[in-house]
């Protein structure tokens, strides 16, 4: 920075915002630091009792905070996402469509580490609406050197940070194990969360078979819905440990590759998640689902309707944030249940 005359500012950059105050009538920024002066803005600098500024002088070696944030909104942009105009040198990415935001925790924690470089991101594996901030990304000074913003570029590498993956439309099949159920001794209450929940997504429910407790008959009920051409399963009832809880065998009789049969979330540690050859996704939920509003499924859905593929380690990270406080009215999903970084 360097200190100018304001009658001969014009074409430089101000280096801080400038504040205009008329009592009773105005309180607010006129100028904000990167404003290109005008010669029309000299007469109202002066005005505001501006005899000299504050500019920037551009250098080679160096960039403005405007321009890095180019950089920084171009490492983490990705299809469907929209940026802000840069503003005060910072640049927001909004949500283009619904679907499930992706930030790659890792590589966003190396580029933070840099010095004087900022990107503040939602959590990972967000459920998001059209329109929603996903990422904000700044330079902390007015000014920063090429060098480290080329160092964020190698940080970072050809692939964007962050992803918005929208939902899928999947086609549901549903098999309700119970013989209190199949023989009409208690209505199906369980049936009805899982429509509503995978509403929110897209998703329908195509087919619904009712079985009672035969490990047989539950196996053959899977596969019909495979056969029918479901992109999703789901199986209620049956998946507990006691002896007559057939579900979880009668899943894996029917030759899908179980990633797990339990989870570190509670509600939700029955949880079974497995998948066919084809990538048919499977889940096993447990009774906590029919009656609690946030549970292990309500992490999980999300991410197979927008197609991510979940592994034993996924599972296991979902310990931290697992626990549900269990808060009275239910916030979900705007506490800390399932939000571990």
């Amino acid at each position: 920075m360097r200190q100018i005359k304001t009658i001969e500012a014009v074409g430089h950059i101000i280096c801080h915002d400038i504040t205009q105050i008329v009592k009773d009538v105005v309180k607010d920024v006129a100028f904000r630091k990167g404003h290109v002066v005008t010669e029309a803005d000299i007469p109202v600098l002066l005005s505001l009792g501006k005899d000299h500024l504050y500019v920037w002088e551009k250098d080679e070696t160096k960039l403005h905070e405007n321009e890095a944030a180019e950089i920084l909104c171009n490492l983490c942009q990705n299809e469907h996402m929209t940026a802000t105009p840069v503003k005060e040198g910072k640049i927001e990415l909004v949500a283009g469509c619904e679907g499930l935001f992706c930030i790659d925790t890792k590589r966003l924690e190396a580029v933070n580490d840099l010095d004087e470089i900022m990107i503040a991101t939602r959590h990972n594996f967000s459920p998001v609406q059209k329109g929603d901030k996903l990422i904000g990304t700044r330079v902390i000074p007015l000014v920063i050197e090429k060098v480290k913003m080329e160092e964020a570029v190698k940080v970072v590498g050809e692939t964007p940070l962050a992803s918005l993956r929208p939902y899928r439309p999947l086609k549901a099949g549903i098999v309700t194990t119970g013989s209190e159920v199949y023989y009409g001794r208690i209505q199906d209450t369980f049936t009805p969360v899982i429509r509503e929940k995978l509403s929110l997504y897209g998703m329908t429910v195509e087919e619904h078979i009712t079985v009672n407790d035969d490990k047989k008959k539950i196996q053959a009920a899977i596969l019909a819905l495979k056969e029918a051409g479901m992109e999703l399963i789901i199986c209620t009832g049956g998946m507990s440990v006691d002896p007559d809880d057939l579900t979880p065998g009668a899943i894996a009789g029917t030759g899908a590759q179980i990633v797990t049969y339990g989870a570190p979330v509670l509600p939700g540690a029955m949880f079974l998640m497995g998948y066919f050859t084809d990538g048919t996704p499977i889940m096993g939920l447990p009774g906590c689902v029919m009656y609690t509003k946030a549970t292990i499924f309500d992490l999980i859905l999300p991410r197979v309707a927008a197609g991510v593929t979940l592994t034993k380690k996924d599972f296991a990270r979902l310990g931290h944030g697992g626990l549900c406080l269990g808060c009275k009215p239910c916030h979900y999903p705007n506490c800390s249940f399932g939000k571990g970084v």
